[in-house]
């Protein structure tokens, strides 16, 4: 998804430019993303580029025009010293009228339908605060805001929903500091925040030696969440996924499937580690191991569903007869003739209204003692008697723990 610039007139009368990210549907509700201090480079052209993805209008304003148009920074060291550079000539309250220019100017795109959040980091973590103080932004996200401490007297001020991520060993923002933080944003119910253990500033930048992926990921779902619930869109993961499972086990038509998902999906079967990254990967593994290798009995039993901003959790059991190779869960196993019955877990994310990933989890040793390849004999394995009591809690448990601890 390629995006382009465009020009925003300033309350004053001069002229910046803004980067534009448009969602593939063509319209969308409208997201202000607020640059670190290293200009609207590549990192935060890529993160328009998702969240125009997952169906918003993107604008990224050039927040550093008045010192220096255009600035596009890396992360070296040099890079670092001339973004602190900039940083000091920095006029916090000039950025805030411009940053009120580019959501009037995002309004005013006939792209843009409903309401507009603001979502920043860094430097703009801090303008995400005072732009839900400040402007008639409709929600906004703080991603490691700096200088907070400063203006926490116009908390009561954030009248539209916030999300605060705090890392917890941000060296700009240390205990105590996020400590009277997070009093002052206490006060106010719409307003949550979270810290992440372990963690530094700039811990959701990818290409910085910061970057947590697995903390990312999960401000990422809680930013997006309340994207959702105050922006939208809105969209019925539980239909996507119906269809999906559709043409994965009934139809078994691969070209039908790959349009369900993302332009550079992935799959991963955790316990086996088969599956594919990137589009071309994937359809091979779904045409030659997964899609047309499941026997034709094969069955989902439906147990329970959850159901996310950006993701679902389906539990079910999978049921077959090992009549034909099934590459993806007995990769190189014969068919045994051998039917088994096994709880499974999938979490399936989403990039809008197409599937992102799935990671398949499944007891692998159960399957391996039904298909006769484990003896189960005094291992704490069970058989097709974990699926069973999935479906009746009654049975007994405790069963691998000996006759005296059964209840």
């Amino acid at each position: 998804m390629a995006g382009s610039f465009m020009e925003v007139v300033a309350r004053d009368g001069g002229r910046f430019n803004a980067y534009v990210a448009r969602p593939a549907q063509g319209s969308g509700p409208g997201l202000v993303l607020l640059q670190e201090i290293f200009g609207v480079n590549s990192t935060m052209q890529a993160t328009a580029d998702r969240f125009a993805e997952e169906g918003y209008v993107v604008l990224v304003p050039d927040l550093f025009w008045r010192i220096k148009p255009g600035i596009e920074l890396g992360y070296g060291e040099a890079d670092m010293q001339q973004a602190l550079g900039y940083l000091g000539q920095f006029d916090t309250d000039l950025a805030l009228d411009d940053i009120a220019a580019t959501i009037a100017a995002l309004r005013a795109m006939p792209e843009q339908v409903g309401k507009v959040g603001a979502v920043g980091y860094c430097l703009g973590g801090k303008l995400a605060f005072l732009s839900a103080a400040r402007t008639d932004v409709d929600c906004a996200v703080s991603y490691y805001g700096v200088g907070l401490d400063a203006y926490l007297d116009e908390v009561p001020a954030v009248r539209c929903p916030m999300v605060f991520h705090f890392p917890e060993n941000d060296a700009h923002c240390p205990p105590d500091t996020r400590e009277r933080i997070s009093a002052a944003l206490r006060t106010r119910a719409h307003i949550e925040q979270y810290v992440y253990p372990d963690c530094d500033h700039a811990f959701a930048a990818p290409e910085r030696a910061q970057y947590n992926k697995p903390a990312a990921m999960m401000a990422y779902s809680r930013t997006l969440a309340l994207l959702r619930k105050v922006l939208g869109p809105v969209y019925d993961l539980n239909a996507l996924w119906e269809a999906h499972c559709y043409h994965e086990f009934a139809t078994r038509d691969v070209e039908a499937v790959m349009p369900t998902m993302v332009a550079e999906p992935y799959v991963n079967h955790v316990p086996t580690m088969t599956g594919g990254v990137g589009h071309d990967n994937l359809k091979r593994f779904y045409t030659h191991h997964f899609v047309n290798s499941n026997p034709p009995d094969t069955k989902l039993i439906p147990i329970s569903r959850t159901i996310g901003s950006d993701r679902i959790v389906d539990e079910f059991i999978f049921s077959c007869t090992h009549s034909c190779a099934i590459d993806w869960m007995l990769p190189g196993v014969a068919p045994t003739g051998k039917h088994f019955e096994v709880p499974m877990l999938a979490v399936v994310c989403f990039r809008g209204d197409k599937l992102y990933n799935e990671h398949i989890y499944w007891d692998q040793a159960s399957v391996l003692v039904q298909v006769g390849l484990l003896n189960p004999e005094g291992l704490p394995v069970a058989g097709i008697e974990s699926a069973r009591k999935l479906l009746d809690e009654t049975l007994p448990s405790n069963a691998l723990m000996g006759s005296r601890s059964r209840v």
